[in-house]
């Protein structure tokens, strides 16, 4: 066979892929693939699903009709969302129209930017090349925030909060607009969602025939999809998929459920056994995250009767102590100033509520109770004082360590920045409903054990959240400083 002849047998073949895989993204991806990815692909059904539903918004845009409906995608992590519809699909688009110009943001730089590599990765590959010998990048408009072909069509990353000045998209994708890997702040619930609405929809080409697409895990009950939903639910146009990692009532379109394999979306990225791990993390976030309902399917976060109540006597080598302080300051009434001790024996591993110290005071009979409390825990015992924001809350935080000189006291800014009591206590939970925390037999425990059972529900949240704050610090490593472990 001549050389002529290999050559020209090469160009059908690339040929034949490039017809297959402007007819269907989900070949699309499956033949490009291992461009960017070192791992095989594992297939699952809904991997074409989100395809096909990708597919259906984009035909209209290519087509300059109006747009029928936006698309938001709930789905867990995990499961290949990101690299289908951030990576993936902006590209596909030009092998259909080169002109289409798409706008992709996610929570931060970095994410967006890792996104915009990986796409501009595939269409610099040898094989995307042969296959598409008419799309080339512009050589002065090629960098990983912004790139553009030489038909017009560009894609530009930017992340939320983002002006994303001068830029007009045919598609707009969303995805994780929130930082789904820490506690999600009402701070940052708030910003994104404000820029959803005040920013994003000014972005469109042209306002009937722009599509948005939002593909996210459910994080908290009003996140951005909760605004979404909201939008829905007052006539915007809006389709809604929803795949819970388990089978559930949330799952969207209901029809969708027959795909289930014994009751998982998913079952060999997200087996029970993998399921089962992510609830022990935190049962709040496994509800949002993976079954896509920011509300436990128990109800209540902490099941109150698997604490093991019981004398104890602490203190010594074997254990590490930390009194934590969820300040107040309004005289009998309002919130609760708290101060949780708790203890982690070494030897077992296990979590103790060791003493509960509550009252409603006023600021000077607050921090006279807060220094008394201290000497009688004595000094092995850490300290830690949520410290509120702003400089009302900087200067209660000082004055409290100025009252607590000769003690090893920390302002908890973190506890103040995370905003959300919730996800704070969400940790904790999973430990208590574990079995892995226990309780001091004191009187205090009935009123203690009432707030967690009615929690996130109850009345007053400062035991919970005095709590949290002490679990949170027990539970991390040691941290040492000069000649002390903290």
């Amino acid at each position: 066979m001549s050389v002529a002849t290999d050559a020209s047998e090469m160009i059908s073949e690339h040929k034949l892929v490039a017809s297959i895989c402007e007819e269907s993204s989900y070949e699309f991806i499956k033949e490009f693939w291992s461009e960017i990815i070192d791992e095989p692909m594992v297939d699952n059904w809904h991997i074409e699903l989100l395809c096909l539903e990708l597919e259906k918004v984009a035909r209209r845009v290519f087509a300059r009709k109006p747009m029928e409906y936006d698309l938001l995608i709930n789905i867990a992590p995990g499961t290949t969302k990101s690299t289908i519809v951030s990576v993936f699909f902006p590209i596909w688009c030009w092998t259909q129209k080169p002109w289409v110009q798409t706008i992709c943001g996610s929570y931060g730089g970095p994410l967006s930017l890792d996104l915009s590599s990986k796409s501009r990765q595939i269409i610099l590959s040898d094989k995307f090349r042969a296959c598409f010998p008419n799309l080339r990048l512009r050589d002065d408009q090629n960098t990983k925030t912004f790139f553009q072909n030489e038909k017009g069509g560009w894609r530009y990353a930017t992340s939320t909060g983002g002006a994303v000045t001068g830029k007009h998209g045919h598609i707009i994708i969303i995805d994780d607009p929130v930082d789904p890997r820490g506690a999600v702040s009402a701070a940052d619930l708030k910003s994104a969602n404000e820029w959803l609405t005040n920013v994003i929809p000014k972005r469109k080409v042209n306002q009937r025939n722009t599509v948005t697409i939002m593909i996210m895990q459910r994080l908290a009950q009003n996140d951005p999809s909760a605004l979404w939903l909201e939008w829905k639910h007052r006539g915007l146009p809006i389709k809604h998929i929803c795949l819970p990692a388990k089978l559930t009532d949330d799952v969207r379109p209901k029809k969708l459920r027959k795909y289930y394999v014994d009751g998982l979306m998913d079952p060999v990225r997200l087996p029970e056994s993998v399921l089962e791990a992510q609830k022990m993390v935190g049962q709040y976030a496994y509800a949002g995250q993976y079954l896509q309902n920011p509300i436990p399917p128990e109800g209540g976060m902490f099941k109150t009767d698997m604490f093991s109540i019981s004398t104890i006597a602490y203190g010594g080598k074997n254990w590490r102590l930390c009194r934590y302080w969820d300040k107040a300051g309004t005289y009998n009434d309002g919130a609760y100033t708290v101060g949780c001790l708790m203890g982690k024996e070494l030897i077992t591993g296990d979590f103790w509520v060791l003493d509960i110290v509550r009252g409603q005071w006023e600021a000077a009979e607050r921090e006279r109770i807060i220094k008394q409390t201290a000497q009688m825990d004595g000094k092995d015992v850490i300290i830690k004082v949520e410290r509120e924001g702003g400089s009302g809350g900087k200067e209660s935080g000082q004055a409290t360590v100025r009252n607590l000189a000769g003690f090893r006291v920390i302002l908890d800014l973190v506890g103040a920045a995370s905003g959300n009591k919730i996800q704070r206590a969400d940790p904790y939970s999973a430990q208590v409903n574990a079995g892995n925390v226990r309780m001091k037999q004191a009187v205090w425990n009935k009123e203690y054990l009432e707030e967690l059972s009615f929690f996130p529900n109850s009345t007053y949240k400062d035991q919970v959240d005095a709590s949290s704050g002490a679990f949170a610090h027990l539970s991390k490593g040691r941290l040492k400083i000069g000649g002390f472990k903290l």
